[in-house]
């Protein structure tokens, strides 16, 4: 099978990897570039658990073909921030309880990133809506929304 050589900055790190037409994004993230903090829900663009920030905008990784990342930037929850200065974020889905199994939270976290950059003072509506393509069974998505809100809200001020 024939393989291509893409360059994707990953995290602020550049990386080179050999892919086929056929791999997604989310299998060369995980197999190839240990990215394992993203995660394979569904594995067809149903859960949003796979989710990455690609060149700005908030992707499923499982329906994105890693061909198309060639040349992009791709951001992953640990490229946000660190244990050390977690982004404004990351706080707000402790405080607010936001984490349950957290199976999906990498994901709802790099979703909500990415729509508060293009839209830093959103209302509660347009946040249930920007997220409405990652699913959570755990928390029930109030405190999801809560802790997206708090972080809408404080960029306003």
């Amino acid at each position: 099978m024939k393989t291509y050589e893409i360059e994707l900055n990953l995290n602020c790190e550049s990386c080179k990897v050999e892919v086929t037409a056929q791999e997604t994004l989310l299998e060369v993230l995980r197999k190839k570039l240990n990215a394992t903090e993203v995660k394979n829900g569904c594995a067809k663009g149903d859960c949003g658990a796979c989710a990455v920030i690609l060149d700005g905008m908030a992707v499923n990784s499982c329906l994105t073909l890693a061909l198309q990342a060639d040349g992009k930037e791709v951001v992953t929850v640990k490229g946000i921030g660190t244990e050390e200065e977690p982004h404004p974020l990351q706080e707000s889905f402790v405080e607010h309880g936001a984490v349950q199994c957290g199976f999906c939270t990498p994901g709802m976290l790099v979703t909500a990133r990415s729509f508060l950059d293009r839209h830093p003072t959103s209302s509660r509506e347009e946040i249930r809506q920007a997220i409405s393509g990652n699913l959570c069974r755990c928390t029930g998505y109030k405190k999801i929304i809560d802790a997206i809100e708090k972080v809408a809200e404080t960029k306003d001020k």
